[in-house]
């Protein structure tokens, strides 16, 4: 049927449709009737050569995925389909092709060739849901961290500093209790260059102010990243604790000798339940 070059500018406008929106349109001025009463998709396979599909390498979480797809169908559609592969709701993909994969134009229009390798990145809800219980999951990391190497304390960075034992200003511990915050802050705790490290928690400003002799750090809460602690060994009241102020591991911030009453207040408060919802 499409011979005749009238047809062929058409088609050049608009595309045979399989399953897309102006897909039924462009069928609908085809001469034959057979297509009217097709479903488009049907449609555009029996138009004849199935030039019309795409081989796609669909890639997610490790898993590959091989993939048949009308070119004329849009990234909506596609994310449809990386759905049923998947089970990744399309709310939750990133779809990459050439940069971020657009949702209103075709797989024709971002020139998608045979064989194109399209890269989704996305958690499932149970993905999703498992990270939305700071605790239970900082604590899980926290362990499997734990059963992955030698105890932190023992580690050269941090024998340095607790091997001069404990500050002679140390906060008293109280075991087996949890408090709250004092209104004071914390003292007579040590940085990881040995030097005297006080904690102030401004709340009504959401600053935790790190105190040295030299001066004062006044970072906001929620640009901290993670809490860690562990017990000292030996001295298992009192906890060395990490802020991680940037994206890494290298930026952790360690203070030692940290009252073990106050260390669930202090992750609760610095962590703030709010900033994961």
């Amino acid at each position: 049927g499409a011979e005749e070059p009238g047809m062929e500018a058409e088609a050049q406008e608009l595309p045979p449709g399989c399953g897309g929106g102006g897909g039924s349109a462009a069928a609908g001025r085809a001469p034959q009737g057979r297509e009217r009463r097709e479903p488009p998709r049907g449609a555009a396979v029996s138009n004849g050569g199935g030039s019309e599909l795409v081989e796609l390498k669909v890639i997610w979480n490790k898993n590959k995925y091989d993939v048949k797809f009308c070119l004329d169908s849009t990234g909506a559609e596609l994310k449809q389909k990386i759905h049923a592969l998947t089970g990744l709701p399309p709310a939750m993909q990133k779809v990459m092709f050439k940069g971020l994969l657009p949702e209103e134009k075709t797989l024709r229009e971002i020139k998608v060739t045979n064989g194109a390798k399209i890269m989704v990145v996305g958690s499932t809800i149970n993905d999703v849901l498992a990270v939305n219980t700071p605790k239970e999951a900082a604590q899980q990391e926290v362990k499997a961290e734990e059963n992955k190497k030698e105890p932190l304390c023992r580690q050269k960075q941090h024998r340095k500093v607790l091997d001069k034992g404990k500050p002679d200003d140390v906060m008293p511990s109280v075991k087996g209790v949890q408090e709250r915050l004092p209104t004071v802050p914390l003292s007579g705790m040590y940085n990881k260059s040995g030097g005297k490290v006080r904690l102030t928690f401004k709340l009504e400003q959401d600053q935790l102010w790190i105190g040295t002799k030299e001066r004062t750090e006044k970072l906001p809460m929620g640009s901290i990243k993670n809490v860690v602690s562990e017990p000292i060994e030996g001295h298992e009241d009192y906890h060395m604790m990490a802020f991680q102020l940037g994206p890494t591991e290298a930026s952790y911030y360690w203070v030692y000798w940290v009252p073990t009453q106050y260390v669930d207040a202090i992750k609760d408060t610095v962590l703030g339940k709010w900033q994961y919802f």
